[in-house]
């Protein structure tokens, strides 16, 4: 009971704080574009609607940084929604957004037409964990504690036992080919597998979105691709919806609609577009995505 109780207090700190600055260089809008992953979803209810988004934040100086202004966007249930852009755009600022882990400073996000930022700050920490699934470039995974103990953290922070919650866990590392894993700690795992247990973890509550900012950007080629090909199954086996924040145009291919970030806006392009092909941008900041 100790140790259930010693994971879930550590893993609801993090969850409750983002592990990453706020990006702060983006002024974007979206236009609607292409027919969703799932076609059977184009005639279904948006699982998200973002209306009017603007982010803004103060500099200490005359105007505050406007950050977002004007961001319309819908998601829906069980596509793959890709979001590319050159460092600096302000990808992970809409993702924070998206996953309530930042407060815009106006407009709307409808999460199954529900006002996500009418919500106190404990409602939001009760919905992040219910309802989104969270997968990093870095996979934040506890050291301390074994792969199936870290998928099950989620779970453990509602307060389920670990035998209770053990079944699931596992059924996500096999999911994943890490059965054999799932009591390895994460030191004597690979970056690739590392990266997989993230995924496991952030699909534990079996959230209705899963966000996810460069997932594989400490990935070589060799190993990100077969997160590519888990990500694009589990959307199509299990209508697991995603949104991912991307430099990588082998990872924005799986998506079913790509929308560029470029200079302030978000451009919708096709799948096989050459998305990872930015146009240079003087203001660009290489320490930002």
């Amino acid at each position: 009971m100790y140790r259930a109780c010693r994971i879930a207090c550590v893993e609801r700190e993090r969850i409750r704080t983002p592990q990453y600055e706020i990006p702060t260089d983006l002024r974007s809008s979206e236009t609607n574009s292409d027919l969703p992953f799932n076609s059977s979803a184009a005639v279904a209810a948006p699982l998200l609607t973002v209306d009017d988004l603007v982010k803004q934040y103060d500099t200490g100086g005359d105007e505050p940084l406007t950050v977002l202004q004007g961001l319309d966007m819908t998601v829906q249930e069980g596509e793959i929604v890709a979001v590319v852009g050159e460092s600096g755009t302000g990808k992970s600022t809409l993702l924070h957004l998206l996953g309530a882990l930042d407060r815009p400073t106006s407009g709307t996000i409808r999460f199954d037409d529900e006002d996500l930022f009418a919500k106190s700050d404990d409602e939001l920490a009760a919905f992040r964990n219910r309802s989104i699934g969270f997968v990093f470039q870095f996979h934040h995974l506890l050291p301390e504690f074994t792969a199936l103990e870290n998928v099950a953290m989620p779970a453990l922070i509602q307060h389920r036992s670990m035998g209770d919650v053990t079944p699931r866990a596992r059924e996500l590392l096999d999911l994943l080919g890490l059965a054999d894993r799932a009591d390895h700690r994460p030191g004597t795992l690979s970056g690739g597998e590392k990266q997989r247990v993230a995924i496991a973890r952030a699909l534990m509550n079996e959230p209705a979105l899963v966000l996810m900012d460069e997932p594989t950007g400490n990935l070589d080629a060799r190993t990100a691709e077969p997160l590519h090909q888990e990500i694009e199954r589990l959307s199509r086996e299990m209508a697991q919806t995603f949104v991912l924040a991307t430099h990588d145009p082998s990872l924005a291919r799986v998506a079913g609609r790509v929308l560029r970030l470029e200079l302030g806006q978000l451009h919708a392009l096709e799948p096989s577009d050459e998305m990872a092909a930015p146009h240079p941008r003087p203001d660009d900041d290489p320490g930002e995505s």
